[in-house]
C-alpha cells in the first residue's frame, strides 16, 4: 500500500523541511500554506483510500518515508473527526486518532532532530468546569471522538518523546474544505431558517491563526501541552448568527436547548480553552474569534464553500 507524498518545495539543505499528513484537509491547507510563507520546505502524506474510505497508514511505510525525509517537523493534521460517526465505527476512531500518533511517536523517537506536533481538542473535557479549561485540568471525555483524541495525548505522553508538541484545540473553522460554518450555512440554504442549540460553549478557532500559533511554538522549542483558540467564547447559535449577520445572509436563527437538539455523540456543555500557557511562551495573545471570523467572511472564504 503506496502513500501519497507530494513534494511542495524542494528547498535546499539550509531550508527546514516539514512533513505534514494529512494537507488536503482544513488544518492541513492551513498548516502548509504557513510553513510555505516561512520558507519551509512541505512535504504533505496522505491516508491511502481502499474502496473510497481513508485507511490507516502502515508503519512500514511511513518509517521509510519519514526516515528518507529527515524533516526538522512531523504534523500530524490527520484525524477522525466526524464526531457523531464515531459512536457507531469506535475501533476505527481509536485507530486514526491513536494508532496514528502512537505510530509517529515511535519514528520520530528515533530521529533526534525532528519534531513532531499533534493536534487534539476540546472535547478531551466533561464540560462541568464553567471557566476556560487550562492544561492541568483532568480529562474526562463524554463521547468516543473525545475519548481517541485524549488516548492519542496519552499515548504520546507515555512514549516520553523529546521533541513532541501537543496542540488542544476549539471548534474549527476555515477556508478551502468543508467546515463547521459551511455546514450551518448549507443548512440555512436549504431550510430558511436554522434551529440552533444556545447552551453550548466553546472556542471558535481560526485554522490560519492556528498554523500560525503552531509555528511560533516550533520556532521557540516548545514542546509538551498547550491549548489554542481565539479568544472568547460562543455558543453554536452566536457563531451562526455572527456569520450571517456578517456575510450578509438575512436568515433567522432559533435558539433551543441542547436537550432539545440531542445527537448521537454527547457535546461537553462547555469546553472554553485557556490560552494562557500560549501567551506566556510566544508573548502572543490570540485574536478574538470575532475578528478571525471578519477575516474568513470578507476573504470570500465563505462564498467559496
Amino acid at each position: 500500500m503506496q502513500l501519497s507524498l507530494q513534494e511542495l518545495e524542494k528547498g535546499s539543505p539550509d531550508v527546514p523541511s516539514a512533513v505534514v499528513l494529512g494537507g488536503r484537509n482544513m488544518l492541513g491547507q492551513a498548516l502548509v500554506s504557513e510553513l510555505l510563507n516561512r520558507g519551509w520546505a512541505v512535504h504533505t502524506l496522505e491516508r491511502p483510500l481502499h474502496d473510497d474510505v481513508p485507511t490507516v497508514f502502515t508503519p512500514e511505510e511511513l518509517t521509510r518515508r519519514i526516515t528518507e525525509l529527515q524533516p526538522a517537523a512531523v504534523l500530524n493534521a490527520e484525524a477522525w473527526s466526524q464526531i457523531n460517526e464515531a459512536e457507531d465505527e469506535p475501533d476505527a476512531a481509536m485507530a486514526v486518532n491513536s494508532g496514528l500518533p502512537a505510530i509517529l511517536g515511535r519514528i520520530v523517537r528515533s530521529l533526534p532532530d525532528t519534531w513532531l506536533v499533534q493536534y487534539s481538542t476540546s472535547y478531551v473535557f466533561d464540560g462541568a468546569k464553567r471557566t476556560p479549561y487550562v492544561e492541568t485540568d483532568v480529562p474526562n471525555p463524554l463521547n468516543v471522538y473525545g475519548k481517541t483524541k485524549l488516548a492519542g495525548e496519552q499515548t504520546l505522553e507515555k512514549l516520553d518523546i523529546p521533541h513532541c508538541l501537543i496542540l488542544r484545540v476549539g471548534w474549527l473553522f476555515g477556508p478551502q474544505r468543508e467546515n463547521l460554518l459551511s455546514k450551518l450555512l448549507q443548512r440555512a440554504r436549504e431550510k430558511g431558517v436554522l434551529t440552533m442549540v444556545h447552551d453550548v460553549y466553546g472556542s471558535p478557532t481560526y485554522t490560519c491563526d492556528l498554523a500560525v500559533a503552531t509555528m511560533e511554538l516550533l520556532q521557540r522549542k516548545e514542546s509538551g501541552l498547550f491549548h489554542f483558540a481565539n479568544s472568547g467564547q460562543a455558543t453554536i447559535c452566536e457563531l451562526t448568527a455572527e456569520t450571517l449577520r456578517l456575510g450578509n445572509r438575512p436568515m433567522q436563527v432559533v435558539g433551543v436547548s441542547s436537550a432539545e437538539q440531542p445527537q448521537a455523540a454527547r457535546r461537553p456543555p462547555y469546553s472554553v480553552l485557556s490560552c494562557e500557557k500560549y501567551t506566556k511562551a510566544t508573548g502572543l495573545t490570540p485574536r478574538s474569534w470575532v475578528q478571525a471570523l471578519r477575516e474568513y467572511v470578507f476573504s470570500g472564504f465563505l462564498d467559496e464553500d
